[in-house]
């Protein structure tokens, strides 16, 4: 990213966090339900984004775009023979989906996969940028963007509108399937 970028993100980042005046307070550790909830403003060690930094970062092209919406479990009470087919996942375009790494708890293995994919992403360099996001008002992107920071990763954007927001400005959505898990 060009030091001009890197200024007008930096710039969109500071308004957007004054603009999101909700006084959600970060809590010390990660998130719980509901995931569904107003957002704190910042996150210690991320830069937050707008929609317009965001798309910025997207069309510079070069931070890796995580997407961290869990999946939809499949129905337990479905009748037998029943056909289970989940619905497409919409995401902005380019992106790695990670279901199912936002959760305030983790087991190792979903842990190891958040490392694999990150790790994907920015072809094993903790220097290289990436950006979390899921829905408007999820904290399951503030817990993994809070996670990549802890992970050491150096440059970590965290995107509080995600694909809500992205889709109200038009911006391009593609069908995504999630990052295999083997």
């Amino acid at each position: 990213m060009t030091p001009a970028g890197r200024m007008m993100v930096a710039a969109l980042a500071l308004c957007a966090g004054m603009a999101q005046a909700q006084g959600t307070p970060e809590p010390e550790g990660y998130r719980g339900p509901p995931y569904r909830a107003p957002v704190p403003a910042t996150l210690s060690g991320a830069t937050v984004v707008d929609d317009a930094g965001a798309y910025q970062l997207w069309q510079e092209g070069e931070v890796a775009f995580i997407d961290v919406l869990p999946r939809a479990p499949k129905p337990e009470n479905l009748p037998k023979g029943t056909i289970w087919r989940e619905k497409p996942h919409q995401s902005i375009s380019g992106a790695i989906w990670l279901p199912n790494t936002g959760y305030e708890k983790i087991a190792e293995e979903t842990a190891a996969y958040l490392r694999r994919g990150l790790e994907q992403a920015t072809a094993g360099d903790p220097s290289h940028p990436v950006l979390v996001f899921c829905l408007m008002d999820c904290w399951m992107s503030w817990n993994v963007a809070k996670r990549a920071v802890e992970m050491g990763y150096e440059t970590v954007y965290w995107y509080p509108d995600g694909t809500d927001g992205w889709d109200m400005e038009d911006h391009p959505l593609e069908r995504l399937d999630p990052l295999p898990e083997d």
